[in-house]
């Protein structure tokens, strides 16, 4: 496994919880220390695999192709950045391995994501005989997964899917991201993209909102965003006449979320700046740096969210379609609260929704279950087995039959 932050230790925590499954495992990062400090914290609560840790950088293809030769894994589980899946994807054609993540890749210079780039490497892996799982998060992921079941067991055609996304916690901070902040931060302030009768319509950043009732929370107001999953699920399921992604945000994170762009401070290119070394020296110099990632630099680190954070989290798809020709409707969704996300992996919610599918995928492969060459999303493979541990390791789903969709 590749990273050490949220939703790698969410997914570290759940491997070494089903070690009748996984029997070696390395973690490895840019910092050594931080993947110790992980398996030290999976120790402390009682479980005892042997777990490896090693120190790479991920945008080096050959520092990853040694790690890789050296230690020789099955499945390269990908929880580094976007922008490192191509230079990983590349070490595992090298060398024989297999690929998940859970994120597309998106360039560095340009807050723009899709899967093209990653879709490309189709033929090189199907020639290699490997298996590349993309996006295997909760969205993309379970959304992908809920969108598979529905279509195998409820529906005949799909015709209209809205993925809903709300988090209804507080981490009694002022401003912070539920993930990497610079991920999150571009994600969020690119435009809104959806699905319309065969054509992509856009929309300027979160200007199309809603309010939607979430199970167990009550209404909130859900924003129209571009999602990545909508890109692979409408060209799986063509019968699909509008597919689009919703999220909420409260008032005061788009408050602040303004402020920074207004500011610049949500730039992605250099910027020269006059900075004193940090040798204590008093010598400055000329240094160039990306205010978005200064930003993330002194913003609450995600990982240190959990321990105060109340409330839950509510993802799931709301699907219109056809039946035995009628129209039915199906809500599925999992429900996830913070603080039982904290007490058993020291995370919140958003990290855990997103590690524990990880593994789940992981398993999959592992078990032999979905293992196909080529370059595939999620609904590509058959999502019972996965529907089926989703339950077992901890995030249950619900489902509700014919109600109002509210879309």
């Amino acid at each position: 496994m590749i990273g050490a932050g949220g939703v790698a230790t969410v997914a570290a925590f759940k491997i070494a919880q089903n070690t009748d499954v996984f029997s070696e495992f390395m973690i490895a990062s840019r910092r050594k220390e931080k993947c110790d400090k992980l398996v030290e914290s999976i120790h402390k609560a009682g479980l005892n695999m042997d777990i490896k840790t090693a120190q790479v950088d991920a945008d080096d293809v050959e520092q990853l192709k040694t790690l890789f030769n050296s230690f020789k894994p099955e499945l390269v589980i990908n929880l580094a950045l976007p922008y490192q899946d191509l230079t990983i994807m590349d070490a595992c054609l090298a060398c024989g391995c297999n690929y998940l993540d859970t994120a597309n890749y998106e360039p560095k210079d340009e807050a723009h994501f899709e899967y093209s780039w990653q879709w490309a490497y189709k033929d090189k892996f199907e020639k290699a005989g490997l298996t590349a799982i993309l996006g295997c998060g909760f969205d993309p992921g379970v959304s992908g997964i809920y969108t598979a079941y529905a279509a195998k067991h409820h529906f005949d055609e799909i015709q209209y899917l809205d993925i809903v996304d709300c988090n209804a916690g507080n981490h009694h901070k002022a401003f912070a991201t539920n993930f990497n902040p610079e991920i999150n931060i571009r994600e969020i302030t690119q435009k809104g993209l959806y699905y319309k009768d065969g054509e992509w319509i856009e929309t300027d950043p979160l200007v199309v909102h809603k309010d939607l009732t979430y199970p167990n929370i009550g209404p909130r107001d859900s924003y129209l965003m571009h999602h990545e999953e909508l890109e692979s699920l409408v060209k799986n399921y063509p019968t699909i006449k509008q597919a689009r992604f919703w999220m909420t945000f409260g008032q005061q994170y788009l408050n602040y979320l303004d402020v920074i762009q207004n500011i610049g401070m949500s730039r992605i290119d250099e910027v020269e700046y006059e900075a004193p070394l940090a040798d204590g020296s008093g010598k400055t110099t000329r240094v160039k740096i990306v205010p978005l990632q200064f930003l993330k630099a002194v913003l609450p680190n995600p990982q240190e969210l959990g321990e105060n954070y109340e409330g839950e989290t509510s993802i799931g798809c709301r699907i219109r379609g056809i039946k035995d020709g009628k129209e039915h409707t199906y809500y599925v969704y999992n429900n996830c609260k913070h603080h039982e996300a904290y007490k058993e992996t020291g995370m919140q919610g958003v990290s855990y929704t997103t590690g524990v599918p990880a593994m789940i995928g992981a398993m999959m492969f592992i078990k032999g279950i979905w293992k196909k060459p080529g370059v595939w999303n999620v609904e590509d493979f058959d999502p019972d087995p996965f529907m089926e541990q989703l339950n077992k390791q901890g995030l249950p789903w619900h489902e509700e039959f014919d109600g109002d969709l509210e879309l």
